[in-house]
C-alpha cells in the first residue's frame, strides 16, 4: 500500500471501502483524489454561501458530499454534511464556520499527494 493510502487510514479515513468501491485501482483512486481537491465545487460553494444563495449553496455542498463519501475520506464527509444539513432546511445557521473548517481539512489531505 503507497504513502497516500497510509496517511488516510491514519486520518481514520475508510480506505478499505472506498477501493472496493474503485474496484481495487489505486492509480484510478488517486487521479480522483487530486482532481477533488482542486474541485472547482469548493470555491463555488464558498461564494454562494457569501452571497446568501442557499439553494446553489446546498447544490455545491451535496455534489461535495458525494463525492468525499464515495472517496472514503470520513473527516471531510463528516463536515460537509453538516453544512449540507442545515441547507437542506434553508438555513446557514454555523453553515459558515463549517466551511472554513472543511477547507482547513482539505488543505490538510492535499499535503498527502505532494
Amino acid at each position: 500500500m503507497n504513502q497516500l493510502f497510509v496517511k488516510l487510514k491514519e486520518a481514520e479515513c475508510d480506505v478499505e471501502g472506498a477501493l472496493a468501491r474503485f474496484l481495487d485501482d489505486e492509480e484510478l483512486y488517486e487521479q480522483f483524489y487530486g482532481e477533488l481537491l482542486n474541485d472547482e465545487a469548493f470555491g463555488k460553494l464558498g461564494l454562494a454561501l457569501e452571497e446568501r444563495r442557499i439553494t446553489d449553496a446546498f447544490e455545491y455542498a451535496h455534489t461535495l458530499k458525494g463525492i468525499i463519501g464515495n472517496m472514503g475520506l470520513t473527516p471531510l464527509f463528516e463536515t460537509v454534511c453538516e453544512i449540507v444539513e442545515p441547507l437542506r432546511v434553508g438555513s446557514m445557521d454555523g453553515v459558515l464556520v463549517k466551511y472554513y473548517e472543511l477547507l482547513k481539512q482539505r488543505e490538510y489531505f492535499s499535503q498527502f499527494i505532494q
